[in-house]
């Protein structure tokens, strides 16, 4: 079964940063932003095993599968390399992410930020295989994998791999050049092969959609009327194969910001592209921590360092140094979790960062710029 285009969504949502009340998912209000995406006929949902602790698909039981028809929408998850032991494994959490869910199918499935690290688990239970015949079961519609590798080993998996439908990268117009995302090489190669494109961290975690005032003027001066974060999301969702623009959408207020952007979608112009790159040559001349608050690395903290939320102080910082908000919001997020002077340095949290950042010095400037 061949991926139908024009059953997809330019908008997909993702299930990743759900609204938290007094710390747990808030379902109230995912219902009602689920309501609406739903609503303005959209219908795609992207999940994981690992999202919100293993919270994420069960949220999507209780706020999607539970009330709404099974073939009114598209449900997506993935398989963590990381929890993969021994063989049986896959087949453990396959069938406990359906009971999570509460379906008896995924529309897309994927294996979960393949890359260097963990290929060789992939292969070593031959997951593309176990995928394939999942999918002639109907357990999976569409079968594919998102990535956080280099195109050397992309290249290597596709020709390996011809039966996969789709892959899913990060992409935004400030990973364009980055050494380490290197979206511009990724999307070419699949671009090249024909093969939809699945796009996730478009506005970069959100940091794509607060800029500062004299950078988010650039924006307003060319579209008054739209938010900084609308730019992100047209920039990747013009370029040519791009299927799907996930948003991991943590309020109503993004849904419906996202929502005016792709209802009367208009491509990037020429001009506003020119925009786009004189914001990323200034944003690139400022260094910030390259953190998408995937917030892979915090579970398995000895120390309790919410690491996601540190980064997002430091990058403040680096371009406000005497932003006194940023100061209040770490004493206020280490009374209840480690300060980053904490850190053992067991390297746990870089072990599974999928952008590979050397997390345990990062966290030494941090104790040093923020005193403790």
């Amino acid at each position: 079964m061949t991926i139908d285009l024009t059953k997809m969504p330019k908008l997909g949502f993702g299930l990743m940063r759900l609204p938290e009340k007094d710390g747990a998912i808030d379902m109230e209000q995912v219902c009602k932003m689920v309501d609406y995406y739903m609503a303005m006929d959209y219908h795609y949902f992207d999940t994981a095993y690992v999202y919100h602790g293993g919270k994420s698909e069960v949220a999507a039981k209780e706020a999607i599968v539970k009330r709404y028809p099974r073939e009114s929408f598209m449900l997506t998850t993935k398989l963590p390399a990381w929890e993969i032991k021994q063989e049986s494994d896959v087949e453990r959490i396959f069938n406990e992410q359906c009971e999570r869910a509460g379906v008896d199918y995924f529309d897309f499935y994927l294996l979960h930020s393949v890359e260097e690290g963990n290929i060789e688990t992939y292969r070593k239970y031959d997951c593309f295989s176990w995928g394939v015949q999942k999918k002639k079961e109907g357990k999976i519609k569409h079968f594919g994998f998102s990535f956080h590798g280099g195109p050397e080993l992309l290249t290597e998996i596709l020709d390996e791999h011809p039966e996969v439908e789709f892959v899913q990268i990060q992409l935004n117009y400030l990973d364009r050049t980055n050494p380490v995302v290197q979206s511009q090489k990724l999307y070419d190669i699949l671009h090249e092969r024909n093969i939809p494109i699945i796009v996730m961290e478009p506005v970069r975690g959100g940091k794509l959609a607060e800029l500062g005032p004299d950078i988010e003027a650039k924006f307003k001066a060319e579209r008054p009327n739209d938010s900084v974060a609308s730019w992100a999301l047209r920039f990747v969702s013009s370029l040519p194969g791009v299927m799907t623009t996930l948003s991991g959408m943590s309020n109503e207020e993004q849904i419906l910001d996202n929502i005016k952007t792709y209802k009367n979608f208009e491509p990037v112009s020429d001009k506003e592209l020119a925009i786009i790159n004189e914001v990323t040559d200034e944003i690139l001349s400022i260094p910030q921590i390259g953190c998408t608050s995937c917030k892979y690395c915090t579970p398995g903290c000895p120390m309790g360092i919410s690491i996601p939320d540190v980064f997002r102080t430091i990058n403040t910082l680096r371009r406000y140094p005497n932003d006194w908000r940023s100061r209040n919001f770490y004493e206020s997020l280490t009374s209840r979790s480690g300060k980053a002077s904490d850190c053992i340095a067991c390297g746990q949290c870089e072990g599974v960062c999928p952008q590979h950042l050397p997390i345990i010095d990062l966290l030494k400037e941090a104790s040093e710029i923020l005193g403790k």
